[in-house]
């Protein structure tokens, strides 16, 4: 085992809601959905069309741009409705789920007798190709280019994220086939990140990385910046460990398992728990009769980079929790809760509020209100105490609203991804979208520069 990275700069952001220490299994009825929209840039090529009977893991769409990367239904039944937004986009594939979900069977052979290629053009046909991500620009990967690493988490260090550890822990034989299947695959190292004494610190045929401390220490690209930085020219590959078990499991049965273990958190469930779901299934079924309030917001991912949801809508492709907190929009009285007040609720980074004399178990009932108007930049240092990348974050924020390719580069945008910058948005008193911001830089380094 290596030695333990310790990382300091960051912010732990203690939430009322964590999951309790059980799963309960979601059913498989309804509507479920696939929406090319979960993917960043994706232009979908559909391959079946509105009536057509699917199975699980039939191929649905694949992607223009490179035909290669296939996308998979989670479910057997009936494409309901392809349904289009502005100019025609197509925003979410609908499946009416029957009640055999027959899959589609693979003709497989021993781990040890794969090539490389064999081993990428498996995983593309049967749909996993979709959950690896590459940086620079934090897409979808090409399989086309070579990766010098590959790097998995296996732990995830947000807001009320779920823990891998009790996820994962009947599924170690699977992890195993999956890591054997990525280090055939990669002609680089297969980087394994864990906590100190993790269950998954046993695993072989991977190079094995410990990290502590606050929150981003858990993020793939936290990880990626301490061991071995993506330079101009250099692509990495990620991806999360619930998908390597996937593909373990794939490779041990042939057929592809659409199943993973979500948590159900936030301050406004008054039963959180993990819950084993099926890709693409509605909030509504997911929260059912579990939510307090009425005013509320649902949240695919955690509070820091999850997307904003209805009941109506469908749980993202690359989220592991559900997070439901108080939607913040009522006013608040200036001289109690408001800035004059005296703040015995308030969680803050600083030591503005008297709550930092509080002991680290307290936990805190927060909502999404922004307390403030987006106005300019002032250098603070702010963003520099959460930040735990060598590179410039205000400088690079600005560089990205600028458009300034050369300062972008010079700055470190080819190792950074916008979930990199979420604590500094969180941070921020100027309250600029920094997340968005760096998207838009990375685009324009796409379109520009790659």
């Amino acid at each position: 085992m290596s030695n333990t990275i310790s990382i300091r700069k960051g912010l732990d952001i203690r939430l009322v809601g964590e999951a309790t220490k059980e799963i309960r299994e979601v059913s498989v009825t309804g509507i479920v959905a696939v929406s090319p929209l979960d993917f960043h840039g994706l232009i979908p090529k559909m391959v079946v069309k509105e009536g057509d009977t699917v199975s699980v893991g039939d191929i649905l769409f694949f992607d223009k741009k490179k035909e290669s990367i296939k996308f998979v239904s989670p479910v057997s039944g009936t494409v309901q409705q392809i349904v289009r937004g502005e100019k025609r986009r197509i925003t979410n594939i609908l499946i009416a789920t029957d009640s055999k979900q027959t899959a589609k069977k693979f003709d497989l052979k021993k781990i040890s007798e794969y090539s490389s290629e064999e081993i990428k053009n498996l995983l593309l046909e049967a749909g996993f190709w979709s959950s690896m991500k590459q940086r620079p620009l934090d897409i979808i990967a090409d399989p086309d280019n070579e990766a010098k690493g590959l790097f998995v988490s296996s732990f995830d260090s947000a807001p009320l994220a779920p823990d891998y550890d009790f996820v994962l822990n009947e599924d170690m034989e699977s992890l195993q086939v999956g890591f054997e299947a990525l280090n055939i695959l990669m002609d680089g190292k297969v980087h394994l990140s864990s906590k100190p004494n993790s269950v998954f610190s046993k695993l072989n045929a991977v190079t094995h990385h410990t990290f502590e401390g606050v929150h981003p220490v858990g993020n793939v690209g936290t990880q990626i910046h301490h061991i071995d930085p993506v330079n101009k020219g250099e692509f990495v590959w990620t991806l999360n460990i619930q998908e390597v078990a996937a593909i373990g499991k794939f490779l041990n049965t042939g057929t592809v398992d659409p199943t993973r273990k979500i948590a159900l958190t936030g301050s406004e469930v008054h039963t959180t728990t993990y819950l084993k779901i099926v890709k693409g299934t509605t909030i509504s079924s997911l929260v059912d009769n579990t939510i307090e309030g009425e005013n509320v917001r649902y949240i695919s991912g955690n509070v820091l980079t999850g997307d904003k949801k209805e009941l109506t809508d469908y749980i993202g492709h690359y989220a592991n929790q559900i997070t439901v907190i108080p939607e913040g929009d009522e006013y608040k009285f200036f001289l109690t809760t408001g800035w004059l007040g005296h703040g015995f609720d308030k969680f803050s980074n600083s030591r503005l509020f008297p709550t930092f004399l509080l002991p680290k178990s307290k936990k805190f009932r927060l909502d999404t209100n922004t307390n403030g108007e987006e106005r300019a930049f002032v250098v603070t240092g702010e963003l520099e105490r959460v930040f735990p990348f060598d590179i410039l974050p205000v400088q690079l924020t600005k560089a990205a609203i600028t458009e300034d390719i050369d300062s972008m580069e010079n700055l470190g945008i080819y190792e950074v991804a916008p979930e990199d910058f979420a604590l500094c948005e969180y941070v921020c008193t100027t309250k600029i979208n920094i997340q968005d911001k760096i998207r838009q830089g990375l685009d324009l380094i796409a379109s520009e520069c790659m």
